[in-house]
């Protein structure tokens, strides 16, 4: 994916049908509200913002609300203009789906999401339940009401989910999925599902390039060889976990000095990790 714009030294590419140009790293939201002080994770927002990130992640149920809380908080005093700001909904019939949507609203501060998406689809029936049980019909709606920008969905155990969901008479603006080294062998979404996403326009979130709880580094992998790979992938950007001051700077140098990865460094990757691949052992989020 071409990378043409940067912003403060980090690559932007544009995201999908939505026209939208966003930063290459997204700040994740699962870290922000984990048993931590609120105050640093408004710094590590705000921060992260001040340093050119203009996408931030969430959804409606981590930390039982708490990362919603604080992002909201680090979202006041002009933040919020400054960002595309993301969150995910679990809702498969109509009115579980607006309940969390109004709930992310209020916790967030904010009257409108740029990015709403259905999340983690992982279970069998669940592609059909969200057409049939009016979650799709709330959010359409709450699009036209000017509450969601942008209509998307996220998984990370099943690639013929996807394939469900991408068969479904709807435009989906983005996917999110996980894009690492690991998922190459083992119910791979990168093979299955990326050339789909390519081929139609949509958006490409990646996720977990680390392996999810840097798993990865347990290969011998750095930090900084995974994020590589993971940002050569034709994706529009890349979420990740950040839970100090500390590793955002780690990651704001990755990707500022970040450049494409040849076949032949991609392929040595991938053979180093093969020998803990094949078996989703390093990618718990498929087999738990």
């Amino acid at each position: 994916m071409e990378t043409i714009e940067r912003i403060n030294g980090i690559p932007t590419r544009v995201l999908g049908r939505t026209g939208v140009r966003v930063t290459v790293l997204c700040v994740g939201g699962y870290h922000i509200g984990r048993d931590r002080d609120p105050q640093l994770g408004v710094r590590i927002i705000r921060t992260a913002i001040d340093e050119g990130i203009d996408f931030l992640d969430n959804p409606w149920c981590y930390n039982d609300g708490e990362s919603e809380r604080i992002m909201g908080l680090a979202l006041r005093d002009g933040h919020r203009e400054k960002v595309l700001l993301m969150t995910k909904n679990h809702g498969r019939d109509a009115a579980t789906f607006r309940r969390q949507l109004d709930e992310s609203l209020k916790r967030l501060q904010t009257d409108h999401i740029d990015l709403l998406q259905f999340h983690e689809i992982i279970h069998q029936g669940e592609p059909d339940r969200i057409l049939s049980e009016g979650a799709m019909e709330e959010a359409i709606k709450a699009r036209e009401e000017g509450k969601i920008r942008f209509i998307g969905f996220t998984g990370h155990r099943w690639p013929h989910l996807f394939k469900q969901m991408l068969g479904k008479d709807f435009e989906w603006d983005t996917v999110q999925m996980p894009a690492n080294l690991l998922d190459y062998y083992y119910r791979s979404f990168t093979k299955e599902i990326l050339p789909i996403l390519v081929e139609r326009g949509i958006g490409i979130i990646g996720m977990k390039s680390l392996g999810g709880r840097g798993q990865i580094v347990k290969t011998g992998i750095t930090p900084r060889e995974a994020i590589s790979y993971a940002l050569s992938l034709p994706i529009s950007t890349l979420v990740s976990g950040i839970d100090s001051l500390e590793v955002l700077a780690q990651n704001l140098e990755i990707v500022r000095t970040w450049a494409p990865l040849t076949d032949e460094e991609r392929s040595c990757l991938l053979e180093r990790v093969a020998p803990w691949a094949g078996d989703g052992r390093l990618e718990h989020y498929k087999t738990a």
